[in-house]
């Protein structure tokens, strides 16, 4: 088989079963396999692959056509720009969050403490820290499997975090000039509704937002009054349709210049606000 049909083959079984960018996701894989760019392939796309090349490709086929994430095949998933490794113990870094983490570099200075909550793969903490590395970052999660891809991550992208083990702010000392976080907000119920791809295979727990799927932002706008130093930031990812909701939690907690961000698509993405002399 050739380079080429191993491409079509590998396109005409991922649409076989229901796969989405199947040709996007063959030449991934194949790329993956045989360990080819695509100048690479237009120069030999004619040539033969190798039996044990055409073999593990037949296999990563399989694997996708199980709607297991791209990502949890080849690994890794690219994101601000840098590349973080990622495994089925966290979600899988999305475009959306990039906002997150442009907004938090509005407001972020050298010379700043900032905490990221729910780090999961690290991928927030660890774009902001490439882009101002003179900050002192430190990173949590519940997840002790987590916390070890993000600490591969932050060795692969060359930051040093400060990673801790603990259940929201539970383990973590001292005050923070920005506090980011991306904590699990889908409806308990609406999980059974997303796409296999997600539903079957990322962690349940960092998706999970309990009832109304504002658990987590109920309790770290509370909680993170004694952990903001005065006029310090407190910035989170959101659901399209969590807006107002957490907009107005953050008020009624005493917040100020609370504001809702869209993403590229116009939908609500990220809600930010300001303490004010909490601690």
């Amino acid at each position: 088989m050739t380079y080429r049909e191993a491409i079509d083959h590998g396109e005409y079984f991922l649409q076989e079963h229901d796969i989405s960018d199947a040709k996007t996701d063959a030449w991934l894989l194949l790329a993956m396999v045989c360990k080819i760019d695509r100048n690479f392939y237009y120069l030999h796309m004619l040539e033969d692959i190798t039996e044990e090349q055409l073999t593990e490709y037949e296999s990563v086929l399989k694997k996708r056509a199980e709607h297991i994430p791209l990502q949890y095949i080849t690994g890794e998933q690219e994101f601000m720009g840098l590349n973080f490794v990622v495994n089925s113990n966290v979600l899988i870094p999305r475009q959306d969050t990039e906002v997150l983490v442009e907004e938090a570099l509005k407001q972020i200075r050298p010379g700043m403490e900032v905490l990221d909550l729910c780090t999961g793969s690290g991928c927030i903490i660890i774009s902001i820290m490439k882009n101002v590395p003179q900050i002192t970052a430190t990173a949590s999660d519940i997840s002790k499997q987590a916390l070890i891809v993000a600490k591969e991550n932050a060795k692969l992208n060359e930051v040093s975090i400060q990673f801790e083990c603990s259940n929201l702010f539970d383990n973590l000392k001292g005050t923070f000039d920005v506090i980011v976080s991306n904590p699990p907000y889908i409806r308990t119920e609406e999980i059974a509704k997303l796409m296999p791809e997600v539903r079957d295979f990322e962690p349940y727990d960092a998706l999970d937002g309990k009832e109304d799927g504002l658990m987590f932002y109920r309790q770290i706008i509370e909680q993170a009054k004694q952990y903001l130093k005065s006029d310090g930031y407190l910035m989170f990812e959101i659901g399209y349709d969590q807006g107002e909701a957490v907009s107005t939690l953050m008020k009624q907690a005493g917040y100020e210049d609370v504001r809702v961000v869209k993403d590229l698509a116009g939908s609500d993405r990220v809600v930010t606000g300001k303490g004010r002399n909490y601690v």
